[in-house]
């Protein structure tokens, strides 16, 4: 029988190897128990968020879920131009039937948790197809890539992260599949999967682009024929038909609150300042990919600009990685351009969320060179990453200073880096050179697998280790505190309000109380005033806040107190 080491010293062996072929059942077997594990571990990390944390994301997908469900709408912080509906239809049904919502945010959770513990079985593929690695490593590859907290911290939450990564494994690989077998039915594979990120969140618009510009190399490369550029082209405007059939649908049931683009955002960077300022947000974001990745996203771009340079793999690998490639900058790119052009809040010191979606598969990648590589050129591709750790957490702290000499300070906290804050324990200021220091300690330990071979398994183990440990971190100190600090008492069914009941809510509660208690009023959208409440509303949450001016005197306007939380500064009141 092979042991854990031997396995790990035939990564790149032929998949194909007569040692494993009696065992190939068991992989399908290890993918499902894998995922319903994965399942499991995602709804048990969730098990204390019963209300939205996220603000005010979380309210806008929950609200058009519920309004393409047939239930009342509420508000939406997008606007026109970037409004997508894709992750409200997917979540929509749990919406259905007359549940409580804490009942449907369990669903809600749960379709979350299925969709992102799809990444397992996904990173399995492209370590077999893609990277060429044998069974045993693609297996504990693929679950190292599924427990990342980049990805794993979404599936939580109502936001469309959840669905990204697994998306962008399954693109990818579709992409490889292509150019190794050019035909209609990989190239409509291909863009269906870019018309899903068309139609989940506007970020897809730079894998519209990515897409386009490769659908036009390939074509003046005479690698595909006009009959293909269609089928990879078509399905991308359909789904874009698809979003736009949706918005139809919901009307005027889903009201948005969120600002168009303007010039703004072209102001922000049309200057040397503004481009420093561009710079400045997209070399971080790099920075964080490669320290969440313990320095594997580093090594994994030196070996793709490598490929591009001097490919050794075949075609097919050179593609999907300069799509990669490209991808990566577009995101990291377009995200800061849209945030630079923000109005009204302070520029962020990293906010990662954006580029999250890439760490699996730059994980993967870097992975397959610690795996199959010889210590030489892991040496060389290590040392690339730690110098691109050590340069960026000193420019990074450079910023920092500097914006702090000038009497700013940039956003930090929330959900920008959760798992940048759970490795570096920078719970309240960003720390750059700890975050340094945890990509170094990782490419340490690659250069010692990479010497000692039978040092791989347990590296892998280690990275899954340290994965669940993390999300412990981030469960305990972030997601708990939040739900502490963000759910009202009394619920809202303890104070006697009944179905069918108008409710409207007082702009004067803080607007997260206010969210989370609207999203209990399960039969109506509720609607906002700032001082007198409308003739048609029956019950009100206001602001008590005993004592102080802007204490709510619901007496005056004929209404009597239910009951609320004056330590919360919110009652409920219904009109006597």
């Amino acid at each position: 029988m092979a042991t854990g080491t031997d396995v790990m010293e035939r990564a790149a062996t032929p998949s194909g190897a007569p040692a494993g072929s009696r065992r190939r059942w068991l992989v399908p077997l290890l993918l499902v128990v894998g995922w319903l594990l994965g399942v499991a571990w995602r709804m048990w990390l969730g098990r204390h968020i019963s209300l939205p944390i996220a603000h005010t994301d979380e309210d806008s997908y929950l609200n058009t879920a519920r309004a393409l469900a047939g239930g009342p709408g509420g508000f939406s912080s997008e606007n026109e131009l970037l409004r997508r509906v894709g992750y409200p239809m997917l979540i929509s049904p749990a919406f259905l039937g007359d549940w409580d919502f804490t009942h449907s945010y369990r669903l809600v959770q749960l379709i979350n948790a299925m969709v992102n513990a799809a990444l397992l079985p996904l990173a399995y593929l492209l370590g077999r197809r893609l990277l060429r690695l044998d069974r045993g490593p693609a297996l504990l590859a693929a679950a190292v890539a599924a427990t990342l907290p980049a990805t794993a911290f979404y599936a939580n939450v109502a936001m469309i992260d959840t669905v990204m990564a697994p998306l962008v494994v399954a693109w990818l690989l579709a992409v490889h599949r292509w150019i190794e077998r050019p035909g209609p039915l990989a190239a409509a594979t291909v863009g269906l999967l870019v018309g899903a990120f068309h139609l989940l969140h506007s970020r897809g618009l730079v894998i519209v682009v990515v897409h386009a510009a490769l659908v036009l190399l390939l074509l003046v490369r005479r690698r595909i024929t006009p009959g293909v550029v269609l089928a990879a082209l078509l399905p991308v405007l359909a789904l874009a038909l698809v979003n736009e059939a949706g918005i139809r649908l919901l009307g005027e049931k889903v009201y948005l609150l969120g600002n168009e683009p303007s010039g703004g955002t072209v102001q922000a960077i049309a200057s040397g300042p503004g481009l420093l300022r561009l710079g400045a947000a997209v070399g971080t974001q790099l920075w964080y990919l490669v320290v969440i990745t313990f320095g594997l996203a580093g090594v994994a771009w030196v070996g793709a600009l490598r490929e591009l340079r001097r490919p050794e793999h075949g075609p097919a690998s050179r593609w999907t990685l300069g799509v990669a490639l490209a991808t990566t900058v577009g995101v990291a790119g377009g995200a800061s351009v849209i945030l630079a052009g923000i109005t009204g809040k302070p520029l962020d010191a990293i906010y990662g969320r954006y580029v999250q979606m890439l760490a699996p598969f730059w994980l993967l990648v870097g992975l397959r060179v610690v795996l199959a590589a010889g210590y030489r050129v892991v040496l060389r591709r290590t040392a690339v990453a730690a110098a691109l750790l050590v340069v960026g957490a000193a420019l990074i702290s450079a910023r920092l200073a500097y914006v702090q000499s000038r009497g700013h300070s940039l956003r930090y906290g929330g959900f920008s880096a959760p798992d940048l804050f759970a490795l570096t324990g920078g719970w309240r200021e960003f720390r750059p050179f700890t975050g340094a220091l945890v990509g170094v300690a990782g490419c340490v330990l690659l250069i010692a697998a990479a010497w000692l071979p039978r040092l791989r398994v347990p590296l892998l183990v280690a990275l899954l280790a340290v994965n669940v440990g993390t999300m412990q971190v981030i469960s305990h100190r972030i997601v708990r505190p939040m739900v502490a600090a963000t759910a009202p008492t009394p619920a809202v069914a303890d104070l006697g309000i009944r179905p069918g009941e108008r409710v409207y809510a007082s702009t004067g509660v803080h607007y997260i109380l206010r969210f989370n208690l609207s999203h209990q009023v399960t039969w109506t959208d509720v609607r906002w005033f700032s001082d007198r409440p409308p003739a048609a509303a029956e019950v009100v949450f206001t602001r008590w806040a005993p004592g102080e001016p802007d204490d709510w005197p619901g007496e005056q306007y004929g209404f009597v107190r239910l009951g609320g939380n004056p330590q919360q500064h919110w009652a409920a009141w219904r009109r006597g």
